[in-house]
């Protein structure tokens, strides 16, 4: 239990972090084509890619994003639960900040899911 509050609240700050130095208005966030991911859901997965690479992948390494962020976890080492990794995006916590009302709903359970399902 507490290891898994504390890979959250890691998350979260890590997430907040990025977002804050980062800014986010790049497209792809890194130069990254965003035209094709691994998950089989077409372009949910798609969708939730493009998502990572403009708000997320300048900060976390996430080997199917081509991202290699060294602000926050590295997503690739992390099992997450796509419900937490929802709520992270849509709290925020620690340093990172909170995307309810920067994202829409869409795009919170779109990068939700693919991150669960890429890491």
């Amino acid at each position: 239990m507490y290891r898994r509050t504390a890979a959250t609240l890691l998350l979260a700050l890590v997430l907040g972090a990025g977002v804050t130095a980062c800014g986010g208005d790049d497209e792809t966030g890194n130069g990254t084509d965003t035209t094709t991911a691994t998950d089989t859901n077409g372009e949910e997965a798609t969708a939730g890619r493009d998502v990572f690479l403009a708000q997320c992948g300048s900060c976390h390494t996430l080997a199917d994003a081509g991202t290699s962020g060294t602000v926050g976890p590295n997503l690739d080492d992390a099992s997450l639960d796509e419900a937490a990794v929802e709520q992270q995006v849509r709290a925020g916590g620690g340093a990172m900040p909170s995307f309810e009302g920067t994202l829409s709903d869409e795009e919170i359970a779109s990068v939700a899911a693919y991150v669960a399902a890429e890491s």
